[in-house]
C-alpha cells in the first residue's frame, strides 16, 4: 500500500492543487481494520470530478471552480457531495474556501435543513413512485421483483438516512461499516426508522454473513469480497452483508434483469448474496421504503 501522508504531501506540492483534506475514519479514533485512506483534492484544471484509487489509496479530484461555487449553499445541496465535505478534516487550504464551506454546512439553521431534507425526500418519493409503475403490477415476475428491493434499498440509504440526520444535524457514513453507523447515530433518536432500515435488508450476523461471503465464489465481486472480509473479521458482520448486498445489485444488474435466464446455480447464489428468502420483495420492499420515508419526515 502507498504511504498516504507521502500521497497527501504530493498533493499539497502541486500548484494546480488548491485544498486537500482526509475522509473517512482512516487515521482518526474511528479507524479500524478496513479504513481506506481517503483525500480530496481541489484541483485547477479539472472538468469534473474524478476518482482514483492506487495502492490503496482513493484521492476524490475536484475542480477548483467547485471550491468557490459550494461556498453557497443553494449551489452544494443541488451539486456537492455535501456529507463528504462536512465531515472531512482539511489539511491545506489557502484559499480559505473549503473552511467557508464547512462552516456553512455546520451552521445551517434549521429552515434551512428543513428544505434539504424535503429535497431529498422530494427525491425519494419520485423514485419510489417510478419503480411502483416500473416493477410491480399484473405481468411483472421474479426479476421485477428482485429490481425493486434493489431501488428501496438505494432510496433508504442515498436519499432516506441522510434525510433522517437532518433532524440531528447530522452528516451519513457511507463505509461498509453501515449498518452499525446508522444505529449509532439514529438508533435511539429514530427506532422506528432504523428498524426498517434493517428490516429491508435482512441482516442475520455472523451467520448470514459467512454464507454471504461464501456466495460472492465465481461471481466476479473479488475485490468486494476482499474488503467484506476484512469487515467481517472485525466483527461488523452486518456491514459486510449490507455492502456485498448493494454492490451485487450494483454489479450485476444485467442478471437481475434477465434472472428466468439463468441458470440455477448463478440464481442460488445471487439471491443468497441479495437476502431473498430474508427481504421484503417487490411492493413489499417499496412499501417498506413508503414507510420509511414518513419516519423521517416526521423524525421518528
Amino acid at each position: 500500500m502507498q504511504d498516504p501522508d507521502k500521497v497527501q504531501d504530493r498533493l499539497v506540492a502541486d500548484r494546480k492543487v488548491r485544498a486537500v483534506a482526509q475522509a473517512g475514519s482512516y487515521g482518526t479514533d474511528e479507524a479500524w481494520a478496513g479504513s481506506v485512506p481517503t483525500l480530496v483534492a481541489f484541483e485547477r484544471g479539472l472538468l469534473s470530478p474524478q476518482t482514483e484509487a492506487r495502492a490503496g489509496v482513493t484521492v476524490q479530484r475536484y475542480p477548483y471552480e467547485k471550491l468557490e461555487a459550494w461556498r453557497d449553499w443553494d449551489v452544494a445541496r443541488e451539486e456537492a457531495p455535501v456529507a463528504l465535505l462536512a465531515t472531512s478534516r482539511v489539511v491545506y487550504d489557502p484559499t480559505g474556501h473549503y473552511g467557508r464551506i464547512q462552516r456553512t454546512l455546520w451552521n445551517l439553521n434549521e429552515e434551512r435543513l428543513a428544505a434539504h431534507r424535503e429535497d431529498l425526500l422530494g427525491q425519494a418519493a419520485a423514485r419510489l413512485d417510478t419503480a411502483r409503475r416500473t416493477y410491480t403490477g399484473p405481468g411483472h415476475g421474479a426479476q421485477e421483483q428482485l429490481l425493486a428491493l434493489a431501488e428501496a434499498r438505494e432510496v433508504a440509504v442515498s436519499l432516506l438516512y441522510p434525510a433522517l440526520l437532518t433532524h440531528i444535524h447530522g452528516w451519513p457514513e457511507f463505509e461498509i461499516r453501515l449498518p452499525h453507523a446508522w444505529r449509532a447515530a439514529a438508533g435511539l433518536r429514530f427506532p422506528k426508522a432504523v428498524y426498517r432500515l434493517d428490516n429491508l435488508y435482512g441482516f442475520g450476523g455472523e451467520d448470514e454473513a459467512r454464507r454471504v461471503l461464501l456466495a460472492t465464489r465465481g461471481l466476479g465481486l473479488v475485490e468486494q469480497e476482499k474488503r467484506a472480509r476484512a469487515a467481517f473479521q472485525s466483527g461488523y458482520y452486518d456491514g459486510a452483508v449490507r455492502y456485498l448486498r448493494d454492490e451485487t445489485a450494483r454489479t450485476h444488474r444485467a442478471d437481475l434483469e434477465r434472472w428466468t435466464y439463468l441458470s440455477s446455480a448463478r440464481r442460488d447464489k445471487l439471491g443468497t448474496l441479495l437476502g431473498v428468502t430474508r427481504s421484503p420483495l417487490g411492493p413489499a420492499a417499496l412499501a417498506l421504503a413508503g414507510e420509511l420515508l414518513t419516519e423521517a419526515r416526521e423524525g421518528r
